[in-house]
């Protein structure tokens, strides 16, 4: 797979915590190496993986769920230049499960945010969300 950057942002509330929050993220991206930064309210834990292997897990996900052309339709809209940009709902991703949503108006505890970045969004998206396993 051409080079691909994953990056991934979720912030902590005070009703939350860092170990829940960073379970949300591994149930839809693996086991990514995460770091917390401090806020004005609370931390915001944030990841960084690189290559086809970051998005194994949201690759295996999507098929699972059998949500494929949902997802396609939600990342093609996302695209911008050569990045993808898209939320997932925190307290879905908690329980295994994939959930699209907006910045903050769907997901009341704040979203995961991730972005692609890589050469052909295209691609990447029919990689996602192809048939073939």
């Amino acid at each position: 797979m051409e080079k691909v950057t994953l990056r991934i942002e979720a912030d902590v509330n005070p009703t939350e915590t860092e170990e829940k929050v960073k379970h949300a993220i591994e149930n839809m991206f693996g086991a990514v190496e995460t770091k917390v930064e401090p806020m004005h309210r609370g931390v915001r834990i944030s990841a960084t993986g690189r290559g086809s292997e970051a998005l194994t897990k949201l690759h295996n996900l999507l098929r699972r769920e059998h949500i494929r052309a949902a997802a396609r339709k939600v990342l093609v809209s996302s695209i911008d230049r050569n990045t993808i940009s898209f939320c997932l709902n925190k307290q879905v991703a908690f329980a295994g499960h994939i959930s699209f949503c907006q910045q903050e108006a769907e997901s009341p505890l704040g979203p995961i945010r991730a972005k692609i970045e890589c050469a052909n969004p295209r691609w990447l998206i029919d990689w996602l969300t192809s048939e073939n396993v």
